[in-house]
């Protein structure tokens, strides 16, 4: 397999600081030569261009830096859809989670213009199915994932092409277990597919992760990975903006990337809120590394 590996060094939509470092930590962690070591071809594409927040206004206080996120964001999906086009597998690396309503839009458009539908897997500890109606902090990184189903900002859900860029039946919410009021209502009424940190206490990651796949196997052409590193526990993700006690643990976490892969579907991933100031000796990018490696093919016996 061919791998693009792109940057995304943003940190605008959230009001911590900190997460535009988090391709720079997962590039210091060993990204590239541990992707290399199965195998694969790696090209690095460097880093997007994002302007420091000292130089921007804030703009709408229900919709932080919203202008530059839609910036950045066109920019994403224009690079995804060239990696895709260049018969390459995306892995993006950030940065605050709003770079997702650019990737997931690259990821929309490349499939769409072949007639194809996407799945999109969804880890971690917030629902971000925020709007700017319903947002409590107006922090963007609250809101891609309703962003990509077609709702909240013109300017944002416009990136790419107009409207949702897949269904919410195709959308699988991994390990939530901190929702806003709004979200809550929101994710009943569009009807996405959401697992909390309760079912999976419940009934097991591995029940739930096969569940998800056995369906979007069935009804997609190809699946994208969106990885929050808060969905994971703290105490193997400390580096991270937004901590909630009681996530998914190690193993659970890489049983969700080797059962993605086995589908032989997934075609891009991305990993979001790596914050190495909140980290702790880059404990959190070499955790994400490591996951890479499994969504890319790695196993404990080959």
């Amino acid at each position: 397999m061919k791998v693009s590996i792109i940057g995304v060094p943003l940190d605008l939509g959230s009001d911590y600081q900190g997460a535009n470092l988090g391709p720079a930590a997962m590039r210091i962690a060993g990204l590239q030569e541990k992707i290399e070591e199965l195998g694969h071809e790696v090209t690095d594409l460097g880093d997007l261009c994002v302007p420091p927040r000292k130089n921007l206004s804030l703009g709408k206080p229900n919709a932080k830096f919203f202008d530059a996120i839609a910036k950045v964001a066109s920019d994403l999906c224009a690079r995804v859809e060239e990696a895709l086009n260049a018969e390459t597998f995306p892995v993006v690396v950030g940065g605050d989670h709003a770079m997702a309503i650019g990737t997931i839009a690259g990821v929309s458009r490349f499939f769409k213009r072949r007639g194809q539908k996407i799945g999109l897997i969804w880890i971690d500890a917030h629902a971000d199915i925020n709007t700017p109606d319903t947002s409590p902090s107006g922090n963007i990184h609250g809101m891609p994932l309703a962003t990509v189903l077609g709702m909240g900002l013109p300017e944002l859900v416009a990136v790419g092409e107009n409207g949702a860029k897949l269904s919410p039946e195709h959308v699988h919410l991994i390990g939530i277990r901190s929702v806003d009021k709004g979200e809550k209502t929101l994710l009943k009424k569009l009807g996405v597919n959401f697992y909390t940190m309760t079912d999976i206490d419940k009934r097991g990651i591995q029940e739930i992760i096969s569940k998800a796949v056995a369906h979007l196997v069935k009804s997609v052409d190809a699946i994208h990975i969106s990885l929050d590193l808060d969905g994971l526990d703290p105490d193997i993700a400390p580096g991270v903006a937004t901590p909630v006690k009681g996530g998914l643990d190690y193993r659970e976490s890489h049983l969700i990337m080797e059962t993605v892969a086995e589908t032989g579907k997934l075609a891009s991933m991305e990993i979001a809120e790596n914050n190495p100031i909140l980290d702790i000796r880059n404990r959190t990018a070499e955790t994400a590394v490591e996951l890479v490696q499994s969504a890319l093919g790695k196993r404990i016996v080959d």
